[in-house]
């Protein structure tokens, strides 16, 4: 006999941005699994880097040395090949952002834009399995921004955003902060989401040219 209440679906999305300099685009990355997997992920993430012997952050800009691209690409097959990961990203071209639409605050719009891929996906999830309860929580790498609590004001945003949708439920459950260099399930997001972000800035064709020729 099936229970009535299946219970609660908990979710971990770590999250990543990048291109918030000087770039023609900026872009961020979200990293999912349930959160009964995170242990599992961290333990097959270490094994994989002490096969390798790998002792640094797994970051794209770390990618390109010749004497690390093994590890890499074990990395990308660890991602495609555990059918319990998940990956999203949303690209800003700089150049379009209307900050008028914002208060003048392109501050304020890369933190909308971030809330708008968190609160697209969780939306799309809960509506795929309504009969669910659903928690989120989120862990981001420190967010580029001169507000310092940009994480609880991403934590508000999106609750609101989804509390008017689904009837004033706020199914994040919490957004924290955590540095990238003891997170791996951040530091795999930083890798794809580079990748995908050096396409659009299209550094990633003269750059595997560089690879290719060393």
């Amino acid at each position: 006999m099936v229970a009535d209440n299946p219970g609660t679906l908990r979710w971990l999305i770590s999250c990543d941005e990048s291109g918030v300099g000087g770039a023609a685009y900026y872009g961020f990355g979200s990293l999912w699994m349930s959160w009964q997997r995170r242990g599992d992920f961290a333990r097959e993430f270490r094994l994989l880097t002490e096969r390798h012997g790998y002792e640094y952050e797994c970051k794209w800009n770390k990618c390109h040395n010749r004497s690390h691209l093994e590890f890499f690409l074990d990395v990308v097959d660890f991602f495609f090949d555990r059918p319990w990961l998940a990956f999203h990203c949303l690209i800003v071209r700089k150049g379009m952002v209307d900050k008028s639409l914002h208060g003048g605050d392109f501050d304020l719009a890369r933190r909308k834009h971030f809330a708008m891929l968190l609160t697209s996906k969780i939306r799309q999830v809960m509506r795929n399995r309504p009969n669910r309860e659903h928690t989120f929580r989120i862990w981001v790498d420190p967010i580029a921004s001169r507000y310092a609590k940009a994480d609880e004001a991403v934590e508000v945003i999106s609750n609101n955003v989804l509390g008017q949708v689904f009837g004033g439920v706020r199914p994040v459950d919490k957004v924290i902060t955590h540095d990238s260099k003891d997170t791996p399930s951040i530091q795999v997001c930083d890798l794809l989401l580079g990748a995908v972000m050096d396409a659009w800035q299209q550094k990633s064709q003269s750059e595997t040219k560089t690879i290719i020729q060393q």
